[in-house]
């Protein structure tokens, strides 16, 4: 089961695209806009990091970081990281750990891969309180960045 709007926000520990650790609890005092994506280099996954760079301007003054989360490795993160230009951090939940405890998870995925993060967006308040939720059961949809960037405002 997904989180919800109003429950604590799992606290959690992943390497980065820049292979250092990263923690939720860094960002307290800020919000958090974290997006879960499956896979990345895949063309819906592009897309949804893309527009997060193409709009992060709308952040600047909001007292919030961007951090996108997948399943990939850090070496394929920070790769993908590069060829794209986000200014964002990519987080590897490569033990598959941050994933489920968001309910942001597939079991089983497509061509028989097992173990994927859905997509999916949540917005994160200074004391770290969930207050945006949105988990999308096909990946081929993007989460509604319009509700996202008013969850932050």
């Amino acid at each position: 089961m997904s989180l919800q709007p109003g429950q604590q926000a799992p606290q959690f520990t992943l390497i980065s695209s820049e292979k250092k650790e990263v923690s939720l609890s860094d960002f307290k005092g800020k919000k958090v806009v974290l997006h879960f994506f499956p896979m990345a280099f895949t063309g819906v996954c592009t897309t949804q990091l893309c527009t997060m760079r193409d709009n992060f301007g709308y952040y600047d003054g909001l007292n919030a970081v961007v951090l996108g989360i997948s399943v990939d490795s850090p070496f394929t993160l920070a790769k993908f990281k590069a060829d794209n230009n986000y200014q964002f951090e990519l987080l590897s939940d490569f033990n598959k750990t941050v994933s489920p405890a968001y309910g942001a998870f597939y079991e089983d995925w497509i061509l028989g891969l097992k173990g994927v993060a859905k997509r999916a967006a949540f917005v994160i308040d200074e004391d770290q309180n969930i207050v945006y939720a949105e988990v999308l059961e096909s990946a081929g949809d993007l989460p509604d960045f319009a509700k996202i960037a008013e969850a932050v405002k």
